[in-house]
């Protein structure tokens, strides 16, 4: 990978499943790494420590993000702006309801699946690319997505909301940044199956409350899913593409 040792990437839910093979793998590139979850990684401190990289982690919870958006835009206002050759955000974290309809879905589900997979993205975004439009650095902004933000499925429409809106955000965010100096580019990446605790979650959903739970079961089954650490490489693969954010939509299976 093409990364630089003044590379900061910037990653929301990295304590546990793809976040954490994400946080890994930049800190055992040389990044220095700032992770913004609910709880800290113990181990992540500890490979850190190992590889000589510099890794804060931040206890913020995202489904109350503004938080979390404020302290970074602070963080980065401190910054020189000639510190980093290049800085990116990844916005990973997100949070799936019980899988039902929504008519039997309780609002307090919803809220926490909007906040954590839109909201906090959505201000996280918007006070990066405010602390970081002076930067000289090269600015990328990272989603990660879902294939159910592009296709919907029954028992999980407050999850498919919140990656499609991922999706739209990020393609008119992409517009706004075209035509600034040093403008950002910004991909919404759909990763494919992934083997996390989400995963585990509708496997083991009610196949009378959600109708697709027998496919996830299968998908396990026939070993199709990928592992985070196999995903992880992919997307920050996609990252170093020279024409990153060329087209702002994309998905790790189309190559």
């Amino acid at each position: 990978m093409l990364w630089r040792m003044t590379s900061l990437t910037i990653l929301t839910g990295q304590s546990r499943g793809l976040g954490h093979a994400l946080a890994t793998q930049c800190l055992q590139a040389g990044h220095q790494v700032i992770g913004i979850a609910r709880h800290r990684s113990e181990d992540l401190d500890t490979f850190a420590t190992a590889q000589g990289a510099t890794l804060q982690q931040w206890e913020h919870d995202l489904s109350e993000p503004e938080p979390a958006a404020w302290a970074l835009l602070e963080w980065l206002q401190a910054q020189p702006l000639d510190r980093f050759t290049q800085v990116t955000l990844i916005n990973n974290a997100g949070a799936l309801a019980p899988p039902q309809s929504l008519a039997d879905s309780e609002p307090a589900d919803t809220r926490r699946v909007l906040r954590v997979g839109l909201e906090a993205a959505m201000l996280l975004t918007g006070l990066f690319l405010r602390g970081t439009r002076d930067w000289s650095a090269a600015r990328k902004v990272l989603s990660i997505s879902s294939g159910l933000g592009r296709r919907a499925m029954a028992g999980s429409a407050s999850y498919c909301a919140a990656k499609a809106g991922l999706d739209h955000f990020t393609r008119a965010v992409a517009l706004e940044e075209a035509n600034q100096p040093n403008g950002a580019r910004l991909v919404s990446l759909a990763p494919g199956v992934v083997d996390t605790d989400m995963q585990v979650q509708l496997r083991g959903a009610d196949p009378a409350a959600f109708p697709d739970q027998n496919r996830f079961e299968s998908l396990w089954q026939n070993g199709q899913l990928s592992s985070p650490d196999a995903t992880a490489r992919q997307l920050l693969s996609w990252l170093d593409r020279p024409n990153f954010g060329q087209n702002p939509i994309g998905d790790v299976r189309e190559g």
